[in-house]
């Protein structure tokens, strides 16, 4: 079928703009339904086999492509997957005499001190995991399969490489080697950091414990919650962007029980609506989450609103990501401890830091492979194992085979994030050489990054992005030195 573009992409940023503030309004707690099936109804020709085929013919940009294929999946199962948020929503853990709201879960397991509670209160969720979740997320999973061939691709793999331009065969050959290389050192590095943060050392550690390290209790004094906003407020300040009175951008931070745990930015109109949310909890990972979905807010909030919807709104989301780890890198930047935070001697906040970014570049190294693994086969019979020993190499702890299907993000996120780390490790480098090592408190540095943001995700992906910073090579052994050297 012929395809005029410009309705098109009139259309697909209607639809965007509801599906985001619906996705906005139910994981910020605002509404306990998930009402994506009217939408995906009212927007049925964006994802039609026909408007797949017909952008494909007409040459238009592979992001469009992505975007009605994606969509055509999303569409084709949109039942299954409000199913799943409702069932998620409503969902309650019973742990030592109480009813705990499934999401809000992790937040408590984070804060608990006692390990052998953390594990219980994680037994029970993996349970829930299990026998709730799991069954749906299967056949949600065997229907994607389907579908991607019903499109005419071979295999999910294929598909999204093709449509992504990313090569996932040969990234997963860069983070083999970054996990080979890294295995020697890995203990070395992370253990002293696990017995200073939760007084646990590899043989007696298990997965429940990792929230809680990552949580590092023991830095709380240095993140007083009451800094929080402030903090972000100043760095942003100093590079010249007001965020208190910026227009369109919503910083959410109040508390309600149904609240994802997890920090989340909803770009509902780019670059004009705009909302940053967050569930607190105090200390450390608290600050990381907010500086992270700051990158996020930042950057959507400052792209050309006269640049083509595939631009502003889709591309290569390794861009969006870069800019979000180079905010939240702030946070264990020595510089920036001390000015923003006011911390002399930041050394143990830095140290915890590089090791928990060791730990996460590991397990998504591993989930990568496993995930190509998941969706390269002819069955995902007996993948669980595989899951779960995968992530226990990579990691140095025994995994839970439960999660084998929660952590599977859609469309290989994974590669964004992994290729967003090695984009964050140059674009700090040429901020630091150009501005100096307090560059956050530059407004030229701000005025170049805004320069960077407007471009949206760039037709040229990381890629263009890395050439405009300097760089030569988007490639992901760049981190070995900088986890080596601990900038």
């Amino acid at each position: 079928m012929a395809i005029d573009l410009t309705a098109y992409r009139r259309e697909a940023e209607e639809f965007l703009e509801s599906l985001d503030r619906e996705y906005y309004l139910h994981f910020s707690g605002q509404q306990d339904d998930f009402e994506i099936e009217p939408i995906y109804d009212r927007h049925a020709g964006l994802f039609a086999r026909g408007a797949v085929d017909g952008l494909r013919e007409a040459g238009a940009a592979p992001a469009l492509v992505e975007f009605a294929a994606h969509g055509h999946l999303g569409r084709e199962t949109k039942a299954g997957s409000a199913e799943l948020a409702r069932r998620e929503a409503a969902l309650e853990v019973e742990w030592d005499g109480e009813r705990i709201p499934f999401r809000s879960a992790a937040v408590v397991q984070a804060n608990e001190p006692d390990p052998d509670r953390r594990a219980e209160l994680e037994g029970a969720r993996n349970a829930l995991t299990e026998s709730e979740l799991n069954p749906l997320l299967r056949e949600l999973f065997e229907s994607s399969r389907t579908l991607t061939k019903d499109l005419g691709w071979s295999s999910y793999v294929s598909m999204c490489e093709e449509l992504s331009g990313i090569d996932l065969g040969a990234l997963e050959a860069q983070t083999t080697a970054f996990l080979e290389a890294t295995e020697e050192g890995y203990e070395e590095l992370v253990e002293p950091q696990l017995r200073r943060q939760i007084g646990l050392g590899f043989s007696d550690l298990r997965r429940s414990d990792l929230a809680a390290f990552f949580r590092a209790p023991s830095l709380d004094a240095g993140f007083p919650r009451e800094r929080l906003a402030p903090s972000l407020i100043e760095t942003l300040g100093g590079m010249g962007i007001d965020v208190a009175s910026q227009p369109g951008v919503t910083i959410d931070m109040e508390r309600r029980p149904k609240k994802s745990p997890r920090a989340f930015c909803a770009a509902v109109r780019v670059p004009d609506e705009v909302y940053l949310v967050i569930a607190p909890v105090g200390g450390r990972e608290d600050f990381a989450a907010l500086f992270h979905e700051a990158g996020h807010t930042e950057h959507y909030a400052h792209v050309d609103r006269e640049l083509p919807f595939e631009d502003r709104y889709l591309g290569d989301n390794s861009v969006t990501e870069g800019f979000a780890f180079l905010f939240e890198h702030l946070v264990s930047n020595p510089e920036w401890l001390r000015r923003r935070l006011g911390i002399e001697d930041p050394t143990a906040i830095v140290e915890h830091a590089r090791a928990s970014k060791l730990v996460f570049l590991r397990r998504y190294a591993a989930k990568l492979a496993y995930e190509l693994e998941l969706h390269g086969g002819s069955s995902a019979d007996g993948l669980e194992k595989a899951y779960a020993r995968r992530l226990s190499d990579a990691v140095h702890v025994e995994w839970p085979s439960s999660s084998w299907l929660t952590d599977v993000d859609p469309f290989f996120y994974a590669s964004r994030y992994l290729r967003a780390w090695a984009l964050e490790t140059h674009t700090r480098a040429a901020m630091r050489e150009r501005f100096g090592p307090e560059w956050f408190e530059d407004p030229e540095a701000g005025a170049f990054l805004r320069d960077l943001w407007r471009r949206g995700q760039g037709s040229g992906g990381g890629e263009e992005i890395l050439d405009a910073v300097g760089g030569s090579e988007l490639d992901f052994r760049v981190l070995l030195d900088d986890v080596a050297e601990g900038h």
